[in-house]
């Protein structure tokens, strides 16, 4: 259920269960999860879903038994957030519930028109995963993220792009091509200038630019 395509220096990863809304049991989880932290070679990461939906998030059935609050999507998250390639959340659909925390920890994020955006886990009793809020902030700021978790709202494409939850909406037949054309600039680039692009934008690099050069 889930698949990786390696090409060259593009990994793509595929969430596939359409019958089941692409919903996470705690097996595809640590699958996704191990994929990552094997991913620190890639030069870029592709994440999306087949069908309709990206994801609803976690499996219904194992969701009340404790994967809700497993620190497995913290693990995904903070594997997906400490790639040193550019990651990249190909949303071909619907996104939904603790599946969201994939994509704020990716470095883009583009759709499909047809998506919704949600997180309802206030209402179903649980805190949303730890680093979940904080990365929204930061993309969308705390107003926002609280009509999210808060208001319980869903959002619209057009709504996730003016708040700038996601970066782009493009057509469905469109969206993989798309995605390889953003990594393939970044593959063409020599790494240590991406790498050194993507540590600068997160503040966190510490060389001077002469030294990045």
């Amino acid at each position: 259920m889930i698949e990786l395509e390696r090409d060259r220096d593009v990994w793509t990863v595929t969430i596939n269960r359409p019958d089941k809304a692409n919903s996470l049991t705690h097996a595809m989880l640590s699958k996704l999860a191990s994929i990552m932290e094997d991913a620190q070679n890639a030069r870029a990461v592709i994440l999306t879903g087949q069908g309709k939906v990206f994801s609803a998030g976690a499996d219904l059935a194992e969701a009340g038994a404790g994967l809700a609050e497993s620190e497995v999507w913290e693990r995904l998250s903070g594997a997906i957030a400490a790639l040193p390639g550019l990651s990249i959340a190909a949303l071909n659909g619907t996104l939904a519930g603790g599946a969201m925390g994939m994509a704020l920890a990716c470095d883009l994020r583009i759709s499909v028109a047809s998506a919704k955006f949600f997180y309802p886990v206030m209402k179903l009793g649980f805190l949303p995963q730890p680093s979940d809020p904080a990365r929204m902030v930061a993309l969308i700021g705390p107003s926002r993220t609280k009509l999210i978790l808060m208001g319980g709202q869903k959002i619209t494409p057009d709504e996730a792009l003016a708040f700038g939850l996601i970066d782009r909406i493009v057509p469905d037949a469109d969206l993989l091509d798309h995605a390889r054309l953003l990594a393939a600039e970044t593959v063409a680039a020599a790494p240590k200038i991406a790498m050194g692009i993507k540590e600068m934008c997160a503040g966190t690099v510490q060389d001077t630019a002469q030294d990045i050069l």
